[in-house]
């Protein structure tokens, strides 16, 4: 999966906005928290991707995946980076990006929860 295709991922969700706090990096925010960081490849890394997500699912991927890896933002054990090799299939990470905008969603006050849920069944 490119960056190309994370992004038109993460936007494809309801609500989805994109912010870029700086170069070569993207946040991905739903109700004005983030779901996703999108990295771009630099000369000393990589392009990656940094998610939200169920730390028993985390570490399931990890376990699964090297490019799945703790996340750098927020608290470790809830987050996980997946580099962009092309070792993890692209359903893979478009289902992690989804988990990731449910796991955000699912903390946000109830009728804005109500109702992403039901733009996003």
């Amino acid at each position: 999966m490119t960056p190309v295709d994370v992004a038109d991922c993460a936007l494809a969700l309801p609500e989805a906005t994109e912010h870029e706090p700086g170069p070569a990096m993207s946040l991905y925010k739903v109700e004005g928290k983030i779901f996703a960081v999108l990295t771009l490849a630099t000369g000393a890394r990589p392009a990656q991707v940094t998610l939200k997500c169920d730390p028993g699912l985390a570490l399931h991927l990890r376990e699964q995946y090297a490019a799945v890896q703790p996340g750098y933002y927020g608290h470790r054990q809830s987050w996980s980076t997946v580099v962009l090799d092309g070792t993890v299939p692209a359903a893979e990470v478009t289902g992690m990006i989804r988990h990731s905008w449910e796991s955000v969603v699912d903390k946000l006050p109830r009728a804005a929860r109500e109702r992403l849920h039901r733009l996003h069944p």
